[in-house]
């Protein structure tokens, strides 16, 4: 077993009163899990992608990471953010390498790793641009490169392709899956938060259903659809109607 989440619930305080974010929220990622987390808004999908990797602490439960209780600071663990959350005085290669050397890799191995992933995303050739010149997609292909120069065993993202337009988002779910599928490249594992449901049939092995808020797991199902995956295939329909009438 990959990643535990144990009897999770979440509540905030605001002026002395309690609201109740997640309650009791149980479900495991083994490897080659490919989960999604949908559900209502509002009823915290992101705020559990945080405890899960360790930037929230839960009000209650625990998380673990291979049998230890997951920490914030675990490089076996990537985030890729909705907003890109890169540095625009750094080029492309400098926001990898920073997150390297944050690791303590050495100048030679940082420069070997970050040209590895930047090439994997198919950014060769923009090693020494800035953000301000990208592209909204190609921006988030640099932060699929960063999230992967650590190797994680665990890719975690938030809406990763939310502020993308469609044919852009559809490449890079594309592209994803194939890194994923492919035993040589990490990650071992992926969990990603997404309001769409189309997406996350299109995606997912694993498909976790939250309620309203509080977000309870009203289901975990498993996508036994064949990949490629067919939009037009009346199966993958069914399969997003089943969704849709769990999180309605």
């Amino acid at each position: 077993m990959l990643v535990e989440i144990r009897n999770v619930s979440k509540t905030y305080e605001t002026d002395g009163t309690g609201i109740p974010v997640l309650e009791n929220i149980n479900f495991a990622v083994e490897d080659n899990d490919f989960i999604c987390i949908v559900g209502p808004s509002g009823c915290g999908k992101s705020t559990l992608l945080r405890i899960i990797i360790g930037l929230e602490k839960p009000t209650s439960g625990e998380v673990f990471f291979k049998g230890k209780v997951i920490a914030p600071d675990n490089p076996k663990v990537a985030m890729v953010f909705q907003n890109f959350a890169l540095f625009p005085w750094l080029t492309v290669k400098e926001n990898i390498e920073l997150i390297l050397e944050s690791k303590g890799v050495n100048d030679k191995q940082r420069e070997n790793i970050a040209c590895k992933y930047i090439k994997s995303v198919g950014l060769d050739g923009f090693e020494k641009v800035y953000p301000r010149e990208l592209s909204g997609g190609m921006k988030q292909r640099v932060g699929f490169a960063r999230a992967l120069a650590v190797e994680p065993v665990l890719l975690c993202m938030d809406e990763p392709f939310s502020s993308l337009d469609a044919l852009t988002a559809q490449n890079l779910k594309d592209e994803l899956l194939m890194l994923w599928a492919d035993k040589n490249m990490p990650p071992d594992a992926v969990i990603m938060v997404t309001h769409n449901v189309e997406e996350a049939v299109y995606m997912a092995n694993r498909i976790i259903v939250l309620s309203p808020r509080p977000g309870k797991v009203v289901a975990d199902l498993r996508i036994e659809l064949e990949r490629p995956r067919n939009r037009k295939d009346p199966e993958f329909y069914r399969w997003v109607d089943k969704v849709f009438s769990l999180i309605i």
